[in-house]
């Protein structure tokens, strides 16, 4: 089997699923207040790579769960993710006008809107994980996966690398410092999205459920340092969002720190880690170490 055309299928087959899965659990757009629904759906449906979703339907299948029990968690984890899109494209934060090839929130609405849309997304995201009936887990699994978003996306996590990176602006990190900053703010994300999938099989031996998580935090550091690296090289059509804004905001970077070829060393060693945590699985993590090549390998 070609392992590109694999992965291709995979990743169609997932996106188009998460789609539905989305749609699904948004709130309708007539439904009152309609303008926040509007704009959560908006802000959410119809583009976006689907990483992390990709991410917990790759891992399930790695460890035997079916999809249809992980459609709750990749929903929870993407409404977090945009979310935080939402609001790092604020005035205040980013000051980003476009988004995913489109006019980000902000811009399509207005700026108290979009902070409205990105905090429902938020509470929506737990709502799921504590509610949704797909989610056939133990109550301690479910609660689990509850602390797991949680710690991910708050201070520990997500929001307190956005702290560091604004608090960053025109200073100079050191490597640990750099990393330190991106394991919150992408990695935490990105690592959720697999556990996730980990809790979704109450009794995973913690041998498999600690080589995933390494799994993920080495992608986690490759996907940013990927998306520092197409800051740099790409364009703001390929990229669907505004080129170069790291460097116009004088903000800490991978290429800034190592150069462009260290950056790309960095994101070569950081993909060769993730596939060694997986050298104690079979054919089954297959889509893990093609998704892992496709992060340090994507245009966009």
């Amino acid at each position: 089997m070609n392992p590109e055309r694999s992965l291709s299928d995979f990743m169609r087959s997932s996106q188009e699923r998460v789609e539905r899965a989305l749609d699904a659990r948004l709130p309708a757009a007539d439904r009152m207040p309609e303008r926040l629904h509007q704009a959560m759906r908006y802000s959410v449906l119809g583009g976006g790579k689907r990483m992390r979703p990709l991410l917990t339907y790759a891992t399930g299948q790695t460890i035997g769960v079916a999809a249809d029990l992980l459609d709750g968690p990749a929903c929870a984890v993407e409404f977090i993710h945009v979310y935080s899109l939402i609001h790092d494209d604020l005035p205040a934060m980013d000051d980003d006008d476009l988004r995913r090839g489109k006019p980000t929130c902000h811009k399509a609405y207005d700026e108290a809107t979009a902070i409205l849309a990105g905090d429902g997304l938020q509470a929506l995201a737990f709502h799921v994980l504590a509610q949704d009936p797909s989610i056939a887990v133990p109550a301690e699994n479910r609660i689990a996966m509850i602390e797991t978003l949680a710690k991910a996306s708050g201070p520990a996590g997500m929001v307190g690398g956005q702290a560091i990176d604004l608090a960053s602006v025109g200073k100079k990190l050191d490597l640990p410092g750099l990393e330190n900053m991106h394991i919150r703010k992408t990695g935490a994300l990105i690592r959720a999205s697999v556990r996730l999938a980990c809790l979704a099989r109450p009794g995973l031996p913690a041998e498999q459920f600690d080589r995933l998580d390494h799994y993920a935090k080495c992608i986690g550091l490759a996907f940013q340092i990927q998306d520092d690296i197409l800051d740099e090289e790409s364009d703001t059509q390929t990229l669907g969002k505004t080129r170069g804004k790291d460097r116009d905001h004088n903000k800490p970077n991978y290429p800034a720190l190592l150069g462009l070829s260290g950056a790309k060393e960095k994101a070569e060693e950081m993909h060769e880690a993730a596939l060694e945590s997986l050298a104690g699985f079979g054919p089954e993590a297959d889509l893990l170490r093609e998704l892992a090549r496709f992060i340090i390998q994507r245009q966009s």
